[in-house]
């Protein structure tokens, strides 16, 4: 039955575009700081954050670079580069205080709904490997932000930190762990639909599912955006000062409706992910850290392999993975043909040339793309030596687009990573990438603002409330050993978490 487009229209200050764990975000901070300020949400699934923000989508929880090997490259004259690293702890510091701030206000649940604290365990073994993790802590000892990592190579001491891992393993191998026990794991699917259920609660903010955008254009100053309610196939357009897409892998055909001119030349290149999920009760018990690895030569950064303990819908879960693959789908949920409509004119070369330079990331995708059952097993006893097959099932995790833009000495590059694009006038911003994403959306999303709300931004108001939000607005932590001391502290008691040491 076909059915007639509606004639309404609407006017709005802002347009989220993707209901995950930005928009969630982005809306909460701009509600916070003009309480009067008009949003329209709109989502194509019936539910939030169900793409990536999704706890079994996500391949990574609590990201504070503590654990993970990516962050922390060993350059060719083997010393290992920080700076990444402290960037994003940095950012994660950031993301607490936001969220301490919402628990202080009730305007979210009680912190245990969405995270909890759990030791991030970095595990390696080898000789080179090692001396890799020795380095590594030692110039992370530089840092405040990783004062209180523990460091060892005494197969007793990692067997009290990670029993599973170290059971019947080669006492001849030469191992090593560094351990933070102010790592945390959070669910930041719980935590998007506690923030779009205070949202909707507000006034002048309203949330509409099912419905997806189809067009987006700029006339007289205010973005026109089309949008279909696939429930009763109306159309209709929304206008709009500021539209924000967040649509995950979703954002970049979107940003090419846009047709701003920051927005050509991207590229996107989709890497699907699944896990071994364990199933047996008391595997699961036994272990309690996140235990991450270094990945395999060619792997995409976030392909690193973990056994992470997680809480999911208030249970405890065992994952081990992520196995990545190749699919051409942008959103878990997405079309086949979303790679193949996303090339353009403007991104054709960048995408050739990011290719050409990525065959061993091509071949590496293939090569998993074929792993058989006993492939993947032998893959999580690496990590846990006495895996059975019958206590893991698989799980298809979700969709990553990685960003590839234009580069003049390359043609183009495959960036792993978030890429903010905004429009010259600060009336659009598009969110490309991946991880660590979701950990460092307030650091994020505040950039973002600061470019398209800069004279707002720097209004004594936002200021003041800005500094309420995030007390270390403005500062850098890495620089003040006593904010830093009195941050952690509140934050910590706040949350809920464990105390480092």
């Amino acid at each position: 039955m076909t059915r007639k487009n509606s004639n309404s229209e609407k006017t709005a200050d802002v347009v989220l575009i993707g209901a995950g764990i930005m928009s969630a975000t982005l809306g909460m901070l701009l509600k916070e700081l003009q309480p009067d300020i008009t949003i329209e949400i709109f989502e194509r699934l019936d539910v939030a954050a169900a793409e990536s923000s999704d706890a079994w989508n996500n391949a990574g929880t609590g990201h504070s670079a503590f654990c993970e090997l990516n962050y922390t490259p060993q350059l060719a004259d083997g010393s290992v580069e920080t700076a990444k690293a402290v960037a994003i702890a940095e950012s994660f510091e950031v993301s607490k205080q936001f969220w301490s701030f919402l628990i202080e206000n009730n305007l979210v649940g009680s912190p245990e709904t969405f995270i909890k604290s759990i030791p991030h365990i970095s595990f390696v073994w080898g000789e080179k490997n090692v001396e890799f993790l020795k380095e590594r802590y030692a110039k992370l000892q530089e840092s405040l932000l990783f004062q209180g990592m523990s460091y060892s190579e005494d197969p007793k001491q990692l067997k009290e930190w990670m029993p599973l891992v170290m059971d019947q393993r080669d006492p001849a191998e030469k191992v090593a762990a560094t351990r933070m026990t102010l790592g945390t794991d959070v669910n930041f699917g719980a935590l998007t639909r506690m923030m779009f259920n205070h949202l909707q609660k507000k006034e002048n903010v309203n949330m509409h599912f099912h419905h997806e955008v189809k067009k987006l254009k700029q006339k007289n100053g205010l973005w026109e955006v089309k949008v279909k309610d696939e429930t009763t196939g109306d159309k209709r357009v929304v206008k709009a000062k500021f539209v924000f897409i967040g649509a995950g892998g979703g954002s970049l055909p979107l940003l090419e409706k846009s047709d701003i001119p920051e927005g050509k030349g991207f590229g996107g290149f989709p890497v699907s992910g699944q896990w071994l999920k364990c199933i047996n009760p008391d595997v699961i018990a036994e272990h309690d850290a996140k235990v991450y690895g270094k990945a395999s030569v060619g792997a995409p950064p976030m392909s690193v392999p973990h056994l992470d303990t997680r809480m999911i819908d208030g249970k405890r879960a065992l994952l081990f993975g992520p196995y990545a693959g190749f699919s051409t789908r942008f959103l878990k949920h997405g079309s086949l043909m979303d790679l193949p409509l996303s090339i353009k004119v403007n991104n054709i070369r960048p995408m050739i040339s990011a290719g050409l330079d990525n065959l061993p990331l091509t071949k590496y995708l293939i090569n998993q793309v074929r792993q058989s059952p006993e492939d993947r097993m032998e893959a999580l006893r690496e990590y846990l030596p006495t895996a059975k097959m019958e206590d893991w099932e698989l799980e298809t995790a979700g969709q990553r687009v990685q960003v590839i833009k234009k580069d003049e000495e390359h043609g183009g590059i495959l960036e792993f990573g978030t890429e903010v694009v905004t429009a010259a006038d600060g009336s659009i911003a598009a969110l490309l990438g991946a991880s660590p994403g979701a950990s460092t959306a307030v650091s994020i999303m505040i950039t973002l603002m600061e470019r398209c709300f800069g004279d707002k931004v720097k209004s004594p108001e936002w200021q003041t409330k800005l500094k309420q939000m995030i007390p270390s607005y403005g500062q850098l932590l890495s620089n003040n050993v006593e904010m830093t001391k009195e941050i952690r502290s509140n934050t910590t008691e706040t949350l809920n978490l464990q105390a480092t040491g």
